[in-house]
Formats: structure tokens, sequence, C-alpha cells
């Protein structure tokens, strides 16, 4: 019995394991699915370095549209702060003109008060009666009607004053 115990082992592995041609089989069968494995592998790292190729391509349109935006943008800072530089310059001459016709008022303002209060002096002075006061007065008046060409001098500031 031991002996055919022995011979049923022997017997249940070649039956476990098959024949021969089962053996070629089933190493033909991992073989193929080996292939066909790699075959997989393969095309995945094809599509992989597509979508990485397409990836990078995307990425050089996206840096050369934002490059053409810079430039856009740059230019664009470029003209206004060009602008805002004459901007500057025309304010800088309105307030050289403010002040200038400020002076001017100011000075037509002091003519005025000078006017009233002589022609004041002159009524009372006529009043009274006193000649020497009068023909003060009338000097005082040509005097004062003789520096008003001092204030209708053209305003002279432009812009070019304040470029350099």
């Amino acid at each position: 019995m031991a002996t055919s115990s022995g011979n049923s082992s022997v017997s249940t592995k070649s039956q476990s394991y098959g024949s021969e041609e089962d053996l070629q089989d089933l190493k033909l069968l991992m073989d193929q699915r080996k292939r066909k494995r790699k075959q997989s592998n393969r095309e995945s790292a094809r599509r992989s370095r597509m979508r990485k190729q397409k990836h990078m391509d995307d990425l050089i349109v996206e840096v050369e549209r934002l490059r053409n935006e810079n430039s856009e943008m740059v230019t664009r800072m470029n003209m206004s702060t060009q602008h805002i530089l004459k901007i500057e310059a025309e304010n800088c001459v309105l307030r050289a003109q403010m002040c200038e016709l400020n002076q001017r008022l100011q000075s037509l303002n002091d003519i005025i008060n000078m006017m009233n209060t002589a022609t004041t002096i002159s009524e009372v002075n006529y009043q009274n009666n006193d000649c020497f006061l009068t023909v003060a007065d009338n000097c005082f008046m040509n005097q004062i009607n003789n520096m008003s060409y001092l204030n209708q001098l053209p305003i002279m500031a432009s812009a070019d004053m304040f470029m350099w």
C-alpha cells in the first residue's frame, strides 16, 4: 500500500500540473498576457507622453499670450505715464497763471481801494474848499492812473517753463 500511496501522490502531482501540453499552453497564455501587458504599458506610456507634450504646448501658448498681454500693459502704462506728466505740466502752468491772476486781482483791488480813498478825500477837500489838498489829490490820482499799466501785462506762464 505504501507504494500505491506514493504512486498516487506522484500521479496526483502530474495531474494537478497537467500534461506537458497543458504546461506549454499555460506558458503560452502567461507569455501572451505578459506581451499584452507590455503592449498596454507601452500604449499607456505613449498616451502619457502625448498628454505631457500637449500640456507643454499649452503652456508655451499660455506663456506667449501672457508675454503679449504684458507687453500691451507696459505700453499702456507708458502712455498713461506720458499723459500724467503732460497733465501735471499743464496743471503747473494753470497754477502759475492762477497765482499771476490772483496778484493782478489783488493789485486791482488795491488800486480800487486807493481810488475810493482818494475820491473820498477829494470830496471832503472839495467840500472844505482846500485847494492845496485837491491838487495833491489830483497828483495822487494821476500816479495811480499811470501805475495801472502794470496790471495789463499778459500772463507769461507756459508749459515750456516746466519741461526739462
